[in-house]
């Protein structure tokens, strides 16, 4: 008796074909590639892979897509691992942008090119040049979790969307934007400090869809010092017209109705630290309060204050007063549970331990330490942010960045603070007089800086 068909089969292991098999196989412009469904499918329900992987048969021809077959191989690949190969940086980034959006997965290249993780943060390096109309210099930044950019330059917003492709550019009301903070893809927060109210824009049709005021004791305009937020809340720093008072008010983030009024001063006599309004406004979410800073110059130098607020009670539950060497400019790390500032007098670099706030020096310095030269403001000018368990600063024209290195088990001293955290300073680059953006905004939520008239972003290399 002939053998059957099973027992015909080799020893090596093949196996018979199911009709439905789970092999696809698609021909793009002359080219057959083959994928599982289960790879199509991530792709997403609306997705043009998707619909293949639903209609693909055994039985049938491969279904023909008449396009190009590299930038099929790329965005295929894509799917299999969720990042780009290497090839694909020798293809231009426009034309994996129209491919995808013909196949219905531009958010899935957009999320690819937008995770900070495939970065390597310590090779920085210039990207590009955003081309603005006028001659105005960028004056505010405000990028979104979706990579779209939008930048004031005089009393124009130009918006780029996540490619820095120039999307629009609408007039405003003011003569120049000093604080903005998109609240979502299309309506952004916009305030200065000669201009009475905070209004939220409508960046897409370019009109004022409300103005939010604060009305002070004096019945006076209000202008707008600072504006931060957390996912539930926006925050306003005011300044009264007269500058005799200032508050902090919290808005709802998506009715804009106001829900609490904190650091409400009104300034009485000599009473100079009442006088200064919270310029900088940044969330600590894992501590749940909002740092707000300021500072004054005056005749006995730049004095400044770091205030950590429940926004819920309105009490100050944190407070760092700047009498010596005050902050040029001042950042918040969750992730290193830290504060940092560039010192305005020596120019250093500085941090605080967030634990450790209510020290009467809570200040460890970072690298050498420098001498403050008698009316000499080294860190005037200078920039400071943070990105995950990075710092940021810009100094002469320069970028640096700061990493945590740690050195041992961390033993507290007898002052509490943890004096062997060791920060490296681990990369720079040059910023001098250029505009400059990452095209995949990496560092999209925060990594900006304004040196005179320059605006800068950074850049990490794909790994």
């Amino acid at each position: 008796m002939p053998p059957s068909a099973e027992s015909a089969l080799p020893r090596n292991g093949f196996k018979k074909i199911k009709s439905e098999s789970n092999i696809v196989t698609i021909d793009v412009g002359g080219q057959l590639f083959q994928t599982t469904k289960q790879t199509l499918n991530l792709a997403g329900p609306d997705s043009l892979f998707s619909r293949i992987s639903e209609s693909a048969s055994a039985q049938l021809a491969p279904p023909f897509i008449d396009r190009d077959p590299e930038l099929f191989s790329i965005l295929l690949s894509l799917l299999r691992t969720g990042n780009l190969p290497s090839k694909a940086k020798a293809l231009d980034l426009q034309d994996l942008i129209f491919e995808s959006q013909f196949y219905g997965i531009e958010t899935f290249l957009m999320n690819s090119l937008s995770n900070p993780s495939h970065f390597d943060a310590f090779n920085l390096e210039k990207s590009l040049i955003l081309p603005l109309n006028g001659r105005d210099s960028p004056s505010a930044i405000a990028t979104t979790p979706f990579g779209s950019v939008h930048v004031a330059h005089g009393s124009k917003i130009t918006s780029f969307d996540w490619s820095l492709r120039k999307k629009s550019t609408i007039l405003t009301q003011f003569t120049a934007v000093d604080s903005m903070l998109a609240i979502s893809p299309r309506l952004a927060a916009v305030g200065a400090t000669d201009f009475s109210g905070l209004q939220i824009l409508d960046l897409e049709n370019g009109f004022v869809k409300e103005t939010l005021n604060w009305e002070n004791v004096t019945k006076t305009g209000s202008t707008v010092q600072g504006i931060g937020s957390s996912p539930e809340f926006l925050f306003a720093s005011f300044e009264s017209s007269r500058r005799n008072s200032n508050s902090i008010m919290v808005y709802d983030l998506n009715s804009l109705s106001p829900v609490n009024e904190i650091g409400h001063y009104e300034i009485y006599g000599a009473d100079i630290n009442s006088a200064i309004p919270a310029t900088k406004l940044n969330w600590v979410s894992g501590y749940g309060l909002l740092m707000a800073s300021g500072s004054h110059s005056g005749p006995s130098g730049v004095l400044g204050n770091i205030k950590f607020w429940d926004t819920r009670s309105g009490n100050v539950v944190g407070e760092i007063k700047e009498n010596v060497d005050c902050f040029s400019d001042v950042t918040v790390s969750d992730n290193l549970s830290a504060i940092f500032k560039v010192g305005v007098n020596s120019g250093g670099m500085f941090f605080a331990d967030l634990r450790n706030i209510s020290a009467e020096n809570p200040w460890v310095p970072l690298g050498e330490r420098k001498k403050v030269v008698n009316g000499k403001k080294e860190g005037s000018g200078c920039k400071i942010e943070s990105h995950g368990s990075q710092v940021f600063s810009s100094k002469g024209g320069n970028i640096e960045l700061w990493s945590e290195v740690v050195v041992g088990s961390k033993k507290s001293s007898k002052n509490g603070r943890e004096d062997d955290r060791q920060y490296h300073a681990g990369g720079k680059g040059d910023a001098r007089g250029t505009t400059v953006v990452d095209a995949c905004s990496a560092f999209s939520s925060l990594a900006f800086f304004f040196l005179g008239c320059a605006t800068v972003s950074l850049r990490g290399t794909r790994t």
